[in-house]
């Protein structure tokens, strides 16, 4: 997987600056910014992939199915407008709607009208949906455990917390 954060290759040097194609200045990573990216990006996708793999071998369910099931046992009611739930579970549109109807196959999910205004949909998660959330959580929570949190330390976790908390407030901020 290639990375813009710097042209050169893990641990080659990268200019200090340059303009880039608008007329601003490329603030490029240096070693130990550009170490501690990739083994953020690699982990997290490496731990995304471990957790999707165990949680779909483990129950049939994956993360993705998974999140959206969680996102919806959480509401009142067990329901959400699909285009909220699109948004909790960072996704597009479409790839919800095309991920719902498989749920809605399983028995998992249905659809119904917004009562509110008639336009929007909701997607409700069924007792049956939620019974298959419950027996997924300890194989999910589980997997978490062993490939997150039990290697940190306990100021590890504080320090991620921290990181993910700041990030969390910052790509969330509107402004």
């Amino acid at each position: 997987m290639s990375s813009d954060a710097c042209p050169g290759p893990l641990g080659g040097a990268a200019p200090r600056s340059s303009s880039g194609a608008h007329g601003t200045t490329t603030r490029w990573l240096d070693a130990d910014e550009q170490r501690a990216w990739r083994a953020a990006m690699y982990s997290w996708m490496l731990l995304e992939d471990r957790l999707d793999r165990e949680l779909t071998r483990e129950t049939g369910i994956s993360h993705a199915y998974y999140e959206i099931l969680v996102q919806l046992s959480e509401t009142e009611g067990r329901s959400l407008r699909m285009s909220e739930l699109a948004d909790r579970c960072l996704s597009s549109r479409s790839r919800l709607s095309h991920a719902v109807s498989r749920l809605e196959e399983r028995g998992w999910v249905r659809r119904q009208v917004c009562a509110e205004d008639g336009r929007g949909q909701l997607a409700v998660l069924t007792d049956a949906g939620f019974a298959a959330l419950e027996a997924a959580a300890p194989v999910h929570v589980e997997s978490v455990r062993t490939h997150l949190f039990d290697q940190l330390s306990p100021a590890q976790v504080a320090a991620l917390r921290d990181i993910g908390e700041t990030l969390l407030h910052h790509l969330t901020d509107p402004g």
